[in-house]
Parts: structure tokens; sequence; C-alpha cells
């Protein structure tokens, strides 16, 4: 192989590396708010139905953006879910360590005993989702509220999590 020929295949497969890892960073960062929602057995979607187009199924299974804020400042972490279309009730949240997660349902409700379904574009079922907390938090402090389709935790952060000022002495 020529130099040229070996610094053009070095070139290449250096490219390609980082090509590789811009896309696992990139997937990494969106798998966060994907979450994937598994069917229920009480809230099947009909599949018996007729349905259009010609061999269209509505699916049984989805992803759903999930959209998540996480503010931290000097006090507290607050984590900021968006949860549309779901029941206060159909909502967990579990703390372990520095991950907070949330799961639950997102229930079907049937609006018509006849028809068809046209297009499934909502995602339901159950659905888990976990989020990485920045720092350490009082578990027995947090708090949870679920308005307007959105789940609000607010996680108090632990006395070694705050920040401090130090006062610099002469010596």
């Amino acid at each position: 192989m020529t130099k040229l020929a070996e610094q053009l295949k070095q070139g290449a497969d250096q490219a390609w590396e980082s090509l590789s890892e811009g896309w696992r960073e990139l997937s990494a960062r969106a798998s966060g708010a994907l979450t994937r929602f598994w069917p229920t057995s009480a809230d099947p979607l009909p599949t018996s139905q007729p349905t259009a187009p010609e061999g269209f199924m509505p699916r049984q299974t989805g992803w759903a953006f999930m959209a998540a804020d996480v503010f931290d400042d000097a006090d507290k972490v607050i984590v900021r879910i968006e949860a549309p279309g779901m029941r206060r009730e159909d909502i967990h949240v579990e703390l372990n360590g520095d991950m907070l997660t949330v799961w639950g349902e997102k229930r079907i409700d049937r609006e018509a005993t006849e028809g068809r379904w046209r297009a499934v574009q909502c995602a339901y079922g159950s659905f888990r989702r976990d989020v990485a907390l920045p720092v350490s938090v009082k578990a027995d402090k947090t708090q949870a509220s679920y308005r307007d389709g959105v789940l609000r935790i607010q996680l108090p952060k632990s006395d070694a999590a705050r920040a401090r000022r130090i006062e610099v002495q002469t010596a």
C-alpha cells in the first residue's frame, strides 16, 4: 500500500470513528426523552375492527416524547416532566440514590363504541422514565405534584450537595 493510500485509509477511519461517536452521543441524549409505552391487558387497542387504509393496524406499542426539564439552584433540584392525558393516580415516582424513576400508565379513553380507528398516533399503556439527578437530594423531603399535564418534582438538596462559601483567612 502506498503512503498516500495509507494516509487516506487512516483519515477515513478517523472520520468514521468521529461520525460514529457523534451518532452514539446523539442517540444517548435523545433516548433520555423518548419513553417506551407497553400495552396493558386492561386497555388493548382494538385490532379486530376494520381499519383504513387497507392492511393498516393500530400499533400496539409505541414511543412518546416525554420532555423533562431539570433545574438546579442553591437549595433544590426541580424536575418537570410533560405527561399529558394522564390521571394523577396513574403516575408513580421513586427515588433511588441519584436516579429518579417515574412510571405509570396512560389509559385509553374510549369515546365511541362503534366506528373505525383511522390513525393511532398517541402512545398508551405502561411506561417508565429514568432521570439522573445532578446532585444528592433528601428523599424524605421530596414533593411531587401533577397539574395541567405536567409532573413537577421538587427535591431538596442534601447538606453535602449544597454550595458553601468559604472565607479565606490570613495565615
